[in-house]
């Protein structure tokens, strides 16, 4: 079992690191199946329906190639390699997190096709112009200051006619579908505590938990959404 992250790094960063560190393990498989029902190595509010309902509006086939900004553990990249025949390029800042991906793509047969590497979203990403078919970012624009900046460089790599989708799940306004996700995630992990706490440490422990008990709260009260935008580059 994975040593608790030290203390000193930020709480985000102990958060991400513990996950992602020990993201292919029984007992975080058994926690995302208690949350979504289904694990796809989803790390935001994805669930496996909402992705078929994004892939219906992206257009991709074999010979076509997604851009996924923040990957995360690229379980959902390669879900989506998988279905339509197209290749993926998964960028996410988290060092442990493309490791992770890597692994699933061979685990997978899909390293053909499955490109990750590590990547700061937050400054223009070195690709060229019109690269790629169709762009994604689920549930990780909240992270990315300077929005505008953000969404011109993707626009930047996409080619013309295609789509960019992202989601916002942080937007102040209405009730937050997820909300239900976020108790059961918070029960998921409750249920596994001693384990957790010896992964974790009991800072980030705590911190995860109140997070998605917050989540939860906020989102039943209907202070909080999670909006998809989807947009077409002209051309």
């Amino acid at each position: 079992m994975s040593e608790a992250v030290p203390s000193k790094l930020p709480a985000a960063t102990r958060h991400y690191d513990a996950n992602y560190g020990n993201f292919e393990t029984e007992l975080y498989a058994q926690i995302r199946r208690d949350a979504f029902g289904e694990d796809i190595g989803q790390s935001s509010w994805l669930t496996a329906d909402e992705q078929d309902t994004f892939l219906g509006r992206l257009n991709l086939s074999s010979g076509k190639t997604l851009l996924d900004v923040a990957c995360g553990s690229g379980g959902p990249a390669l879900r989506i390699a998988e279905q339509t025949g197209c290749a993926i390029v998964g960028v996410d800042v988290h060092g442990q997190a493309i490791a992770t991906a890597d692994s699933l793509a061979a685990q997978r047969g899909l390293t053909e096709r499955a490109q990750f590497q590590v990547a700061d979203a937050t400054v223009p990403l070195l690709f060229p112009d019109a690269s790629f078919d169709a762009i994604i970012c689920v549930d990780a624009i909240n992270h990315l200051p300077n929005r505008p900046r953000v969404i011109a460089d993707w626009a930047r790599m996409l080619k013309p006619g295609s789509l960019l989708l992202f989601t916002d799940p942080i937007t102040v306004t209405g009730p937050l579908t997820a909300d239900e996700i976020a108790e059961r995630r918070r029960a998921a992990r409750a249920s596994r505590e001693a384990a957790l706490r010896e992964i974790e440490g009991d800072q980030t422990y705590e911190g995860q938990q109140e997070f998605f008990a917050v989540a939860a709260r906020i989102a039943r009260e209907g202070r909080l959404s999670r909006f998809v935008y989807v947009s077409q580059k002209s051309g």
